[in-house]
């Protein structure tokens, strides 16, 4: 009430662009093994890559050599190997690229095996290895120029030929299909993980603005009843033998108080049960004026009010009536003076809300320096208004609040909560 007032270690050298990865891609599962193998995908393009290697042999018989137990040992292993690239991204494009590059040194046919060197490259890409991809496919890529342009005088097939102008551009364009594709899945990756990040910070946002805001309705509610409840059980206690007639008006103004101040409560609380569904009843405003002001007589103090309000916006309307209400209720706990004085003054589309009191303070948190006064100024700043709190020179306390007419868009839902 008013008056008291986020891995372990760092990544490796490979890991220097990529993104914050899912677990999926970064072989760090929910059971910590690296989750489930690639078991499907794997068998899938080990069958394609025997196969097509198979009919890419028959296509260039005579000009690479011819596939033998060595040659499908090297395909069969370049396909495992993919096995563990969600585990061990770097690894696996390393291994890929080294066994591409012997089965391109023995001289065998050029076919599906470039496959296995792209699936590779583009986890260890979409893994955040950036650097390990790209490393490993430009070794594979001058292995190639090293063969096709040098050692191949030396390597199988005999009487091999310097490679061709359109061999090249189909190596060229390998490179650069794997480059874009893997490029594409990071770049959209990160742009996934951003937007969820956004997202999950909009959530918490949105979480923490509304359990303040309760925090608020609940304060201000709570603060004026027992306020209310606290003066009137000190006036029936002290003349319940004296004045038993006056004792039983403080008990009914305690009954009223506490039956309203249960109504309040559980209208807040029904807006969080049911948050989809319409409120039950309309959120207090300015127009429960002369009600605040009876209240607040039964507590013994008495309310001068100057001035009408302008038309207000539901946000607004809650905001006006929450700091009015706080406001009294600090007088009626912090202040010597039983009478304050109201002011409204609406003009250039603001609600300038005035109350004083004449003081004394009767302790050191007069005026309220706690909850209530940080609850003013959050609904005042959520509105775009102001909340200005402080003892004037002749000893008495004053609260002006400036807060505009019509509230911002989105900020009437936030402080107009269950009374929209």
């Amino acid at each position: 009430m008013d008056g008291e007032r986020e891995r372990g270690g760092g990544p490796g050298w490979w890991q220097g662009h990529g993104p914050l990865r899912p677990r999926r891609w970064a072989g760090e599962g929910a059971d910590g093994d690296g989750g489930r193998w690639p078991w499907r995908s794997t068998l899938l393009l080990t069958a394609f890559v025997l196969a097509g290697s198979t009919f890419a042999a028959h296509v260039q018989e005579g000009e690479r050599a011819a596939l033998d137990v060595f040659a499908r040992v090297l395909l069969f292993l370049s396909c495992a190997l993919l096995l563990w690239r969600r585990r061990h991204p770097v690894g696996v494009v390393f291994g890929t690229a080294v066994v591409v590059a012997l089965y391109l040194g023995a001289g065998y046919p050029y076919g599906p095996v470039f496959f296995t060197v792209a699936v590779a490259c583009f986890s260890a890409v979409v893994a955040g290895h950036r650097r390990a991809a790209w490393t490993a496919l430009g070794l594979l890529c001058a292995v190639h120029l090293l063969v096709a342009y040098w050692l191949y005088r030396w390597l199988p097939p005999a009487g091999d030929r310097p490679a061709s102008l359109g061999q090249e551009i189909v190596v060229t364009g390998w490179v650069v299909a794997i480059v874009a594709v893997a490029e594409l899945a990071r770049a959209r990756r990160e742009q996934w993980s951003r937007e969820r990040a956004e997202r999950a910070q909009a959530a918490r946002r949105r979480a923490d603005e509304e359990r303040l805001r309760i925090a608020r309705e609940l304060h201000d509610v709570l603060a004026h009843s027992l306020s209310v409840i606290n003066v009137q059980a000190g006036v029936g206690l002290a003349l319940l033998d004296a004045d038993p007639d006056q004792a039983r008006t403080a008990l009914t103004t305690i009954k009223s108080a506490s039956k309203e101040a249960l109504g309040e409560v559980r209208q807040v609380l029904d807006t969080l049960r049911t948050p989809g569904d319409a409120p039950r009843a309309p959120a207090p405003g300015l127009d429960r004026l002369p009600e605040l002001v009876e209240q607040a007589a039964r507590a013994g103090l008495t309310v001068e009010v100057t001035g009408e309000p302008p038309r207000l916006s539901p946000g607004t309307d809650l905001a006006a009536f929450r700091v009015l209400q706080e406001a009294l209720t600090n007088v009626v706990r912090h202040s010597g003076s039983r009478h304050a004085r109201v002011r409204l003054d609406g003009h250039g589309g603001t609600l300038r809300l005035r109350i004083d009191d004449d003081g004394p303070a009767t302790g050191a948190d007069a005026g309220g320096s706690g909850n209530g006064l940080a609850g003013m100024r959050e609904r005042a700043a959520a509105l775009g208004g102001t909340i200005e709190a402080g003892p004037r020179a002749d000893g008495g306390f004053r609260v002006l609040a400036v807060l505009p007419v019509q509230a911002p868009a989105g900020a009437t839902r936030a402080e107009g909560g269950e009374g929209e």
